[in-house]
């Protein structure tokens, strides 16, 4: 199961009741953050979830709203004693720009791992799952995210029996690792059937519509993407300052067919966005405004 929980949904600046853009995803207990926006810690807390198993922070580019929170979570995991490595993965300049923030949190228990991206899509690789980088289109250089993660297909025990595979190798064989016993060497795909279908989220913002998002959305279970103006009147600042209508982001999501899309990044004058989703249904129906703190449990199909 992975847990999605959309933190922040603010641009530009926060409000009342409106943190900065930020969201956080679980899966077996590992966390994955995309940008750290002002009240992050707040809405992590708000939430019930612990700042301790943060393993991954995903940032999409420089602008502070995206990443002004960044110090003081960094300081809050220092102090839950944490000393395990921290990775962090944004555009070319990450480590520059974190060392920068970090002159207010100098001092931290663990170290931190930098990837930084250099090519249109990128795959980071990690255990359990991956994460893919994709350009888009703002104003300075930035990435939406994926989460992807596999599912492998079924264990087949009879066959494993009919092989004499010692039951203690199955596991090994589970995770799609070579085995041998007594001479013999067993592949994984001597037991286990095809793939099956895996889970997906895409996440996008500050942007221009750009095929990359829609190629990197396509099949998502989830496909967040910013709504900067729900207006009809703004299309033209949307252009001039590199965002997305909402019926671009409800575009974006027809081409793509997540199975749901959520929008975020409001402009701090968007206080009601639900207002204007009819303009987004009209296009792609299963779309939903997203409120700080809206989560979601997507769950492998049977």
């Amino acid at each position: 199961m992975l847990d999605v929980c959309l933190l922040g949904t603010g641009g530009m600046m926060p409000l009342p009741r409106r943190w900065l853009t930020s969201l956080m995803c679980r899966y077996n207990g590992s966390n994955i953050l995309i940008d750290c926006g002002e009240g992050t810690q707040v809405a992590i807390k708000q939430k019930g979830w612990s700042f301790k198993p943060i393993d991954v922070i995903c940032i999409t580019h420089y602008h502070a709203d995206h990443i002004s929170g960044l110090p003081g979570l960094l300081l809050t995991m220092g102090n839950a004693e944490r000393t395990k490595p921290l990775t962090m993965i944004g555009p070319r300049g990450l480590e520059k720009v974190v060392t920068a923030l970090r002159t207010i949190a100098p001092e931290l228990p663990f170290e931190i791992q930098f990837i930084e991206l250099t090519e249109n899509k990128q795959k980071i690789q990690f255990d359990e799952y991956r994460i893919l980088a994709f350009r888009v289109k703002h104003n300075v250089t930035c990435y939406g995210y994926s989460l992807e993660i596999d599912r492998s297909g079924k264990f087949n025990a009879e066959k494993a029996k009919e092989l004499n595979i010692p039951v203690r190798k199955w596991s090994l064989l589970q995770r799609g690792e070579t085995v041998t016993d007594g001479g013999m060497v067993y592949t994984p795909d001597m037991v286990m059937g095809k793939a099956r279908k895996g889970l997906k989220v895409t996440y996008t913002t500050d942007t221009r519509p750009v095929d990359s998002i829609v190629e990197a959305a396509t099949g998502a279970d989830l496909f967040i993407c910013e709504g900067m103006y729900g207006e009809p009147d703004k299309e033209a600042k949307a252009r001039e300052y590199k965002h997305m209508t909402f019926q671009e982001a409800a575009n974006i999501a027809y081409n793509a067919r997540p199975k749901e899309m959520w929008l975020t990044h409001y402009s701090p004058s968007l206080i009601k966005p639900e207002m204007y989703m009819s303009t987004v249904t009209e296009i792609f129906p299963n779309a939903k405004a997203g409120k700080d703190g809206m989560s979601v449990d997507l769950c492998f199909q049977d």
